[in-house]
């Protein structure tokens, strides 16, 4: 056969292959070979690409008449086998290798390991089982386990008083807001470094410029670190942050919150008799800062008003409102910007 033959048959498949589907290619490529004699099978598997076994298999499939039900391309147990019908014993193998460091609820259906497919994978074949690991997730999957991270939720021991105290923070909080009073949530973010440190996410930028940064993140002394205070309205769903760059003390809290009475409160809430704040029990707010309580005395002898506080019980501070409300979308601002100030700036 010339190489003309060649280009014509192949002219012929890719005008026709948009219309045509697995059967229809094998069949056709069959019909095609026949009509060549000796060696149109050489001829048509060059030409198109297919191997010459599909060929064979359609010229079988057209003397023989075999008819296949509405919708298949192949008959009931056509192509290659699955590797557990292959191997056996490769789900045993799998799940012997799985189970030593499999997690989760022995209850649930749901398991997840914390060895990687890839891992797996080459375990496997050092035992003799050829599996690759986009085979080793597809047996996870249909035995139940899944890809997923650890989840905070054992909390330790709890006070029998525990929800008492978060049902008494609630009324209170409403109580103050039925009275058109303030109540706010307050908190310190995680200190960050100030200066060209490194900081997780990505931002776009020309090809091959990234934004340079320190190699170690050792703190600069003459700049400190960024301090941001929340103070976090619950009524209005508004915030205030004061970044300060000394430390987290009971004056610098106050401080933030006597700026956000300054710059939103008085606005918003004008004369008022009481400001209730809720807090966590550590940091510069702790329930036993005596510099704290001080501080907040000499704020509400400035105001002439009323400052209760609530303290939430040791290990909730995820409860806390500002929590979610605020410091989220800070986490998301800061892992795109290095934070660059100087004193008194």
């Amino acid at each position: 056969m010339t190489d003309e033959v060649v280009e014509w048959i192949r002219s012929k498949y890719e005008s026709l292959l948009p219309d045509l589907n697995e059967l229809a290619r094998r069949r056709w490529a069959a019909v095609e070979a026949m009509s060549l004699g000796r060696g149109g099978i050489t001829v048509v598997a060059k030409a198109s690409g297919l191997s010459d076994r599909t060929i064979r298999n359609g010229i079988r499939e057209l003397r023989t008449g075999v008819t296949l039900s509405e919708g298949r391309q192949r008959r009931v147990g056509g192509g290659r086998k699955r590797a557990a019908s292959r191997d056996p014993d490769l789900i045993q193998a799998l799940e012997s290798l799985v189970e030593p460091v499999t997690r989760g609820d022995p209850q649930s259906p749901l398991k997840w390991t914390c060895k990687s497919t890839r891992a797996l994978s080459r375990e496997l074949q050092a035992r003799g089982h050829g599996v690759s690991a986009s085979t080793v997730a597809r047996l996870l999957k249909i035995s139940g386990y899944s890809l997923q991270s650890n989840r905070k939720t054992l909390e330790g021991k709890q006070h029998p008083d525990r929800d008492a105290q978060f049902r008494h923070i609630n009324r209170r909080v409403k109580a103050q807001q039925r009275a058109g009073q303030p109540a706010i949530s307050v908190d310190t973010k995680k200190k960050e470094l100030i200066g060209k440190y490194k900081n997780p996410g990505r931002t776009w930028r020309p090809h091959g410029k990234p934004i340079e940064v320190q190699t170690h993140d050792f703190p600069d002394r003459n700049k400190g670190k960024a301090v941001p205070y929340g103070v976090y309205d619950i009524s209005r769903n508004e915030a205030w942050v004061n970044v300060g760059i000394t430390g987290d003390t009971a004056e610098f809290a106050v401080a933030s919150i006597r700026e956000w009475w300054k710059r939103l409160g008085r606005r918003r809430y004008g004369t008022i008799k009481r400001l209730l704040i809720t807090a966590d029990s550590g940091g510069s707010n702790s329930s036993r800062g005596r510099l704290w309580k001080l501080q907040l005395q000499e704020l509400a002898d400035e105001l002439q008003i009323e400052i209760e506080v609530s303290h939430f019980p040791p290990g909730t501070s995820k409860w806390n409102k500002i929590e979610h409300r605020v410091f989220c979308h800070i986490t998301r601002t800061w892992s795109y910007c290095q934070i660059s100030c100087t004193r008194g700036g």
